[in-house]
């Protein structure tokens, strides 16, 4: 998967896994419209590309990312309605993209995350970040709110934090973030990279079409009633275990062999 014409954003492909740097460090990774289009462009590129098994978002230098640029507010203060409903969808469709894509996503948080950046980090699967990463939602504090990013924030950290991050729009350190909820993990910034590779290993040796609906399960079973559940889930199995990846993976495990998706990839850790 080539880099394209990108500007905002660089891609680095190799054994299964696409990284995906927000690559503004000048602003700490703040966003504007191409940025996001970029962005958009690339995951659905990823989502259409075999070769992908894991997806990686990080940031450039000290920073995930600073939520809005300042110089792109300073443009869209003088947007119209039409204008401005635009730029937002677009911020939406972004976040979507990365949170229904049908391979795993893990935000590798290098450094404080924004507004927006913590928007980002809340559509991937998993959140693993820097001891010294901090995190707000502080769009309040400029008369704004977090609303594009609501979705995933709230599924993330549920309403009653959601409550008082939003309203009070009150810093919070990568301890607090994981206490709530909001990443999985916080290590010492010399030990992320290891961290994320383990946990792309091991991401690497499970079924890539049971990834793909173990997602579809989390999004779509909680708005679901007992029976449509019911249906819905013995289906998934019943198709899961007559399909490809299901046979040799039941087969596999019966025949105490390694099942033929696992790559020969390993991590640091195992490595040395």
């Amino acid at each position: 998967m080539a880099n394209q014409s990108y500007t905002t954003i660089v891609l680095d492909q190799k054994e299964g896994i696409l990284r995906l740097t927000l690559n503004r460090p000048e602003v700490h990774n703040a966003f504007n419209s191409t940025l996001i289009l970029e962005v958009t462009d690339a995951v659905e590129r990823a989502k259409d590309d075999d070769a992908i098994r894991v997806v990686i978002i990080t940031g450039q230098g000290k920073s995930f990312c600073a939520g809005a640029d300042i110089h792109w507010m300073r443009e869209i203060i003088r947007y119209s309605f039409e204008q401005n409903l635009e730029e937002s969808l677009q911020l939406a469709e972004v976040l979507h993209q990365i949170y229904t894509l049908p391979k795993p996503t893990i935000a590798m948080v290098n450094g404080s995350a924004i507004g927006g950046g913590t928007g980002f980090l809340s559509a991937c699967d998993i959140a693993i970040a820097s001891e010294g990463a901090k995190f707000g939602l502080s769009e309040v504090k400029i008369g704004l709110v977090p609303a594009a990013i609501s979705p995933y924030v709230i599924r993330k950290i549920g309403e009653s934090k959601a409550r008082e991050y939003f309203l009070t729009g009150n810093r919070m350190t990568a301890e607090r973030a994981v206490e709530i909820g909001l990443i999985n993990e916080a290590v010492p910034p010399n030990k992320l990279e290891q961290r994320v590779t383990e946990l792309v290993y091991h991401l690497l040796t499970s079924g890539p079409d049971a990834i793909a609906n173990c997602k579809e399960l989390i999004r779509r079973v909680p708005s679901m009633t007992f029976e449509e559940a019911k249906v819905y889930t013995a289906r998934m199995i019943a198709n899961l275990r007559v399909s490809e990846e299901g046979q040799e993976g039941m087969a596999a495990f019966l025949e105490k062999r390694k099942p033929r998706w696992i790559q020969s990839f390993k991590p640091k850790s195992e490595e040395e």
